[in-house]
């Protein structure tokens, strides 16, 4: 009898710990059901400063309650991988989705689709072409970001008054027809503008890359040996290009300057390898998007631009 007991008290506990545990998957399920998911699509995770962001869209979206699924293609030329990842998460029917487009015209057709979807869009850091936007019916609930152009300028304007108003510059462009390198690179030619003692010597594009920017300035460097500044459109073109001035023996000779002040970049500045860098505040950029994300599920009016401070680390 005892024995029997003992089993039917056994049996009952365990039952009970399945209903239990029935009851807490129930419970999580119907709690990430009632979590609404936002998507934030970046350039590539290749890149600190895509990191940084999904951190801060991460942090906005544990405290707000938020499922934040964070994609990008391996790389930030992989135009049509980003329309591909949209697609999908347009297809899974996410709530609002985040983008930082590779392509600035050429993303225009999955933001088309996300507005058929009735997915509000949220442009971040790199803007998208507005006459493509316009011609195509397209619409953005916001813009976040800084202001590209003025951060070129700052650099300019730096590397005019380091270099007393003369010197041989090569530039480092960016994916060409991308807007944010675009502009960065207009905001640093027009600084150069006023000073007519800066030559730009070289221009050309490395893509964004560390390892094409190694190439590309041991290229200009052969071509230019008497190259004495260097504006990168951004910091991991910048390293390449360090890495590059160094294999030269021209590591004391030449004035780098980056842009987004990545923390190798930050690094750099502090050994006295490389000049300056513009520092923007990627985290701050995606806590935004996350904020406004819950604002437009909310079915709140949001901003069309909000600005995200720039300035000059030296």
């Amino acid at each position: 009898m005892t024995t029997r007991f003992n089993l039917c008290g056994t049996l009952r506990r365990a039952m009970s710990m399945l209903a239990l545990g029935a009851l807490a998957a129930c419970n999580r399920s119907a709690e990430s059901a009632a979590r609404p998911t936002v998507a934030l699509v970046v350039k590539t995770l290749n890149n600190q400063f895509f990191i940084d962001m999904e951190a801060g869209a991460k942090a906005a979206a544990d405290s707000l309650g938020i499922e934040l699924v964070v994609q990008a293609p391996e790389r930030e030329i992989d135009v049509e991988r980003q329309m591909q990842i949209v697609e999908n998460l347009i297809q899974r029917k996410v709530k609002v989705l985040l983008l930082v487009p590779n392509g600035s015209k050429e993303i225009v057709p999955a933001i088309v689709k996300a507005n058929a979807a009735k997915i509000p869009v949220v442009v971040v850091d790199t803007r998208v072409d507005a006459a493509t936007l316009t011609a195509d019916g397209a619409q953005v609930a916001t813009f976040i970001g800084s202001d590209n152009e003025d951060g070129g300028r700052m650099a300019g304007a730096f590397l005019v008054e380091r270099a007393g108003g003369t010197a041989k510059v090569a530039v480092l462009e960016g994916v060409p027809g991308h807007e944010t390198a675009d502009a960065r690179l207009r905001g640093f030619r027009k600084a150069l503008a006023g000073a007519p003692g800066m030559q730009i010597v070289a221009s050309q594009p490395a893509n964004m890359e560390r390892d094409q920017a190694f190439n590309v300035t041991q290229n200009i460097l052969q071509a230019h040996p008497d190259v004495t500044a260097l504006f990168a459109c951004n910091d991991v073109m910048a390293l390449g290009a360090l890495e590059a001035i160094a294999a030269a023996g021209k590591a004391s000779a030449i004035s780098v300057v980056g842009f987004d002040a990545q923390d190798d970049a930050r690094k750099a500045i502090t050994e006295k390898r490389m000049a300056a860098t513009i520092a923007q505040n990627p985290r701050e950029m995606g806590r935004l998007a996350v904020l406004t994300a819950m604002r437009l599920i909310k079915g709140e009016t949001v901003p069309a631009e909000q600005p995200v401070a720039i300035s000059l680390v030296k």
